[in-house]
Order: structure tokens, then C-alpha cells, then sequence
């Protein structure tokens, strides 16, 4: 029974990191824009530079599709796992677990993409798209951060750091006083953990003040002169 669960949480997890791996930004760019997001602004694939290169019109589906790889692993997770329960000493891991394993697996695949030389995006989407399946008042309370600190500074990169601290944050009191399960907290610490990595160069780009903002345009990596010019 053990050797089959585990099994199980293997499969979640492997599922979880190829939906994450998906380049929706990627696929959805060259298809309606007919460029490379990845050839503009910072590079990256995720929904911010989509917008930055293409325009809201391929910005939203992006979002969307990225937020529902998370999704959608958490929920793949549960329906593998089902109910069942492994029991080691006096503590039981569950369907619980194994659907945090996987939105976790999601974010990495996102950051980390498979299909792309295992470059991708932040992650941000993703941990909210998966959140938002575990536990939606707190990804509620974490994206109303994100949009807040994003409009007010015109930082996405500060307003989506601050939706998922915040997040982290929330969760707690919530844990240690309303004994939610602790793998929420476990969920929100490790995408937190990757989400922050993943945005290193932006937090050495907001503190030296270079780092784009919302609404700015972005530029070809690549210049006819062969070299690169890439910024935060």
C-alpha cells in the first residue's frame, strides 16, 4: 500500500512539473503576435513581458493559462491520490500533501520549463493558480496584495513579491492559531522560496532603480549589431 502511494505522489509530481512546463507565453505569442517573447525586454515568458511585448490582448490568455497550470496540477494530484492516507508513526500524509507536492512541482516546471533548456518564467501565476485551488481566501487576500503594490508602485516585479510574501504571511496565524494544515504554509514557503529566487536580478534592479514598469514597452533583446541588451 505505502509502495503505491508513493507512486502516486510520483505521478502527481510528474504531472504537476510538465503542465508547469508548458510555455504558454511562448506558444501563445508566436501564434497571435508572430514574435518570440523571449527575444524581448527581460526575456522571460511569463504574462508581464507577454504584455510589455505584445500587447493585453495576448497578455490575458497567457495570465490565464499560466494560472490554470496550477491549478489544474493540484487537481490532477487529488484525483490520482484520491483518499488515501500513509501513515508513518502517529503522523498521516493525504490526498493534501500530494496535491501541495504537485503545485509546487507546477511552479518549478514554470520556472524551470523542460521545453525551453529548463528556462522559463517567475512562477507567480502558477503559485497563484494552484493556491487558489488549495485554499482561495488566502489567494484572494495574496492577489488583491499583488494587484495593490503593482498599481500603486507600477512595479509588478515589487507588487508580485509582496502578493506572495504576503500570502506566506497570512497563512501564519491561521496555521499556528485556527490549526489550518500546515501543508499551506509548506505550499506558500517553497513557491514563495522559488518565486523570490526567480526574482533576483528585478530585486537588484528595483534597489540600483532600473527596474521596468508597469506600462513600458519592450525592447529586442538582440539589436542588428549582434549584441544583447537586456534589462531588469
Amino acid at each position: 500500500m505505502i509502495g503505491v502511494m508513493i507512486a502516486r505522489y510520483l505521478a502527481g509530481i510528474i504531472i504537476g512539473y510538465f503542465l508547469g512546463s508548458i510555455p504558454w507565453g511562448v506558444i501563445i505569442t508566436k501564434r497571435m503576435a508572430k514574435v518570440d517573447v523571449r527575444q524581448y525586454g527581460s526575456g522571460n515568458i511569463g504574462a508581464t513581458n507577454v504584455l510589455r511585448t505584445a500587447g493585453w490582448k495576448t497578455a490575458l490568455p497567457s495570465l490565464v493559462l499560466d494560472v490554470a497550470k496550477g491549478a489544474a496540477a493540484v487537481l490532477f494530484a487529488g484525483l490520482i491520490i484520491g483518499k488515501n492516507y500513509i501513515m508513518v508513526g502517529q503522523f498521516g500524509f493525504g490526498p493534501l500533501l500530494g496535491e501541495v507536492l504537485a503545485g509546487l512541482a507546477a511552479i518549478a516546471g514554470h520556472t524551470w520549463s523542460i521545453f525551453l533548456g529548463f528556462k522559463g518564467g517567475k512562477g507567480v501565476s502558477t503559485f497563484f493558480g494552484g493556491l487558489i485551488v488549495l485554499t482561495w481566501t488566502v489567494a484572494l487576500f495574496g492577489g488583491e496584495v499583488l494587484f495593490l503594490g503593482a498599481t500603486s508602485t507600477l512595479f509588478v516585479s515589487l507588487g508580485s513579491l509582496a502578493g506572495v510574501v504576503g500570502a506566506y504571511a497570512i497563512l501564519i496565524p491561521l496555521t499556528i492559531i485556527n490549526h489550518w494544515p500546515i501543508d499551506y504554509l509548506l505550499y506558500a514557503f517553497g513557491g514563495g522560496a522559488m518565486i523570490i529566487y526567480s526574482h533576483r536580478k528585478n530585486i537588484v534592479s528595483l534597489f540600483k532603480g532600473i527596474e521596468r514598469k508597469l506600462g513600458q514597452r519592450a525592447e529586442k533583446i538582440r539589436a542588428h549589431s549582434g549584441r544583447q541588451h537586456k534589462k531588469g
